[in-house]
């Protein structure tokens, strides 16, 4: 399928991506995008991930069929309230956020009002860098998207949304927004809050400066993602605080396991934990390989 007009609000590293994506298939005969800053109209025009980008946001959303919102979450809710009136009747509005239950809860009945239709959408792709200059091409290529369609999704729309992530090169798994948000609070959330804690507590400036130098790429690569955005951060945390806090405990209790069989010299047990987690990350590499981790 070929669109007329994709919209972008907010092109970063995700949108685009997704605009390169979007323009390398053909997939759209115009691709806008809107931007907050004057000068990031520029960097997109020097990446050429849209076709044109504007700080008006009615005027980059002006007769788009599908606008695809790539902004931090707490952004979502008040830009959708704002571009209510270039929104053209029928048009469909997915997003890429990481956390599903209260972006469908507060954009679903909204859009729907404005004649149009919401998609739930999260492409399991991204990195620690932010920013248009950083974006790819390939970053959807073989990575999951999960799509959070309701009771009240229009099917039409679903079916819409599901091609254009399969085109952009993503592999498609239907979901519901409680299972989407627990699942993820382990394989995405989780992760990011351990190498958000490792890097600030290993490099904080209270121990001596060595520490520093024998940080080599095990710390490196562990805590990689903790330089992501702390913008995004902070509204996927505050969005999806009840799952993570579960996570959280859960792994804190494992960790205490952990501590435990260390305390008492536990060798065959401490063997096993190594052991363990080579195999079942072995395994999972192999069935899962991707070259855009989130």
């Amino acid at each position: 399928m070929r669109w007329n007009k994709i919209t972008l609000v907010g092109v970063g590293l995700l949108g685009g991506s997704l605009g390169l994506a979007i323009k390398r298939r053909r997939l759209a005969r115009e691709v806008a995008g809107y931007v907050r800053r004057a000068a990031s109209v520029k960097e997109c025009a020097d990446t050429g991930a849209v076709d044109f980008a504007s700080t008006d946001l009615l005027a980059a959303v002006w007769n788009a069929d599908l606008v695809i919102l790539c902004t931090p979450l707490g952004q979502m809710r008040p830009l959708v309230k704002q571009l209510i009136p270039a929104l053209k009747r029928g048009a469909i509005i997915t997003d890429v956020g990481s956390v599903k239950g209260s972006v469908v809860k507060e954009l679903e009945t909204l859009i729907a009002r404005a004649g149009g239709h919401f998609v739930g959408s999260h492409p399991m792709a991204g990195a620690e860098k932010t920013g248009v200059a950083s974006a790819r091409v390939d970053l959807f290529d073989s990575a999951v998207c999960v799509v959070t369609p309701t009771k009240r999704t229009n099917r039409s729309a679903l079916r819409k949304v599901e091609e254009f992530w399969k085109a952009v090169g993503s592999q498609v798994l239907r979901m519901a927004t409680e299972t989407h948000d627990a699942l993820v609070s382990r394989s995405s959330h989780l992760p990011h809050i351990v190498a958000a804690t490792l890097a600030r507590h290993v490099l904080d400036p209270k121990h001596p400066p060595t520490l520093a130098a024998l940080c080599a790429n095990g710390f490196r690569d562990t805590t990689r993602i903790a330089s992501g955005s702390p913008e995004m951060w902070r509204d996927i945390a505050l969005a999806n605080h009840p799952q993570i806090r579960v996570a959280l405990d859960d792994f804190v209790r494992e960790l205490q396991r952990v501590q435990g069989i260390l305390r008492l010299g536990k060798a065959a047990e401490i063997a096993s934990l190594f052991e363990t987690a080579k195999v079942r990350r072995d395994a999972w590499c192999g069935r899962h390989a991707s070259p855009s981790p989130e």
